[in-house]
């Protein structure tokens, strides 16, 4: 059991930190927000895929929120830290419930479009209410979207590859 938890904790942090490579190598500018696109959320989903609801929200939240702070976006540092962690919880926790029954791949979809909708959804309204943009969030919202599409089929596909066949976990 103690070795079952000493293994989810370093995977847990091998993906925060994976998370936050990701997140940082390619970063594409939102000027109406301050914002900005990144390959960070496919290593979210696939955390959460692969480590489960909690642990996958702690290593999606942390090391998302590392990049941005890293990234001198330090104003999404709380934001980024409870919408990617929520994103990740919700997204591990459909993908745990509905693996067996759908399989990966359909499950792995599911969950990253749930994940994905929060992450839009609360950037939007963390940008909007919280940073006082108004309606200019709005304007984040598309590049938004395709973050989210591009990182959950990435995801997907790593679902697929690597746990179909429990390699992982």
């Amino acid at each position: 059991m103690r070795n079952e938890k000493l293994k989810k904790l370093v995977l847990a942090a091998l993906f925060a930190a994976i998370a936050c490579v990701a997140t940082v190598v390619i970063v594409i500018p939102i000027p109406a927000t301050n914002g900005y696109l990144n390959p960070g959320d496919a290593v979210v989903l696939f955390g959460a895929f692969a480590l489960g609801p909690v642990w996958g929200a702690a290593a999606g939240g942390i090391g998302t929120a590392m990049a941005d702070l890293l990234l001198g976006y330090a104003a999404y540092v709380p934001g980024t830290l409870v919408i990617k962690g929520v994103m990740a919880f919700l997204a591990g926790a459909l993908y745990r419930g509905l693996h067996t029954r759908l399989g990966c791949v359909k499950a792995a979809l599911l969950g990253g479009i749930a994940g994905e909708c929060v992450m839009v959804l609360g950037y939007f309204l963390y940008e909007s209410i919280l940073l006082g943009y108004g309606m200019a969030a709005l304007a984040a919202v598309p590049a938004n979207a395709l973050q989210g599409l591009v990182g959950m089929v990435t995801a997907a596909a790593l679902a697929k590859t690597v746990l179909h066949r429990r390699a992982l976990v």
